[in-house]
């Protein structure tokens, strides 16, 4: 079975607020000023698409924002989107690797994002198998075409395949794809969802 995990408040707990904070406090401009001007739109699909470089990214945003920070300035900001890993999907990951499952990771990431994440957070991509970003496919989620690369990566039928996200929209796609889609709307949702299939972790001794 291939099991295809989100990574965004699915492995790892992110908060958009956190960004704005930052760069409100580093900006000197008003969260109430700045929130209402923050738009994940077209220059931050771009981005994921890997059709901007980062240093163009950060520059269009900027200017969407009005807002004058360094490139330093909006990186620092845009890497506080992370909090923590969910050390129980990480558990899960692993265990699905030790009964010989396929397990990769589907993201709608960026490359400035990808300079930081696996340093800090490198459990990630030691739990899976491959990681399929955005950035690198030149395509992102809910596109069709990118639950139909990883399937043809794999070499497996949308039937023998379980993907797991948090964006209802990438869950809808996926099903119209064939794929066995769950929407993690909660942190519970993927432990209750292993456990309901009689899969569970051992317990500590």
């Amino acid at each position: 079975m291939l099991y295809i995990f989100d990574m965004g408040n699915v492995i790892i707990d992110i908060d958009f607020k956190r960004v704005l904070a930052v760069w409100s406090n580093l900006s000197g401009t008003p969260l109430a000023t700045l929130s209402p001007k923050f738009s994940l739109g077209e220059t931050f699909e771009k981005h994921e698409r890997g059709q901007i470089s980062d240093s163009e990214f950060a520059e269009m945003m900027c200017d969407e924002m009005e807002v004058s920070l360094s490139f330093e300035q909006f990186a620092e900001g845009w890497h506080a989107i992370f909090i923590d890993v969910r050390q129980e999907v990480i558990e899960l990951m692993n265990k699905l690797r030790e009964q010989g499952h396929r397990v990769v990771v589907l993201s709608n990431t960026n490359r400035l994002h990808f300079d930081y994440w696996p340093v800090h957070y490198p459990e990630i991509a030691a739990s899976v198998d491959f990681l399929y970003l955005s950035q690198d496919l030149g395509m992102r989620k809910p596109e069709p075409d990118i639950f139909k690369y990883v399937l043809d990566k794999e070499g497996v039928m949308e039937d023998q395949s379980i993907f797991f996200d948090d964006v209802l929209e990438n869950v809808e796609a996926a099903k119209k794809s064939g794929i066995n889609a769950i929407h993690v709307a909660g942190r519970n949702v993927i432990p209750d969802y292993f456990k309901a299939h009689n899969f569970s972790l051992p317990t500590d001794t």
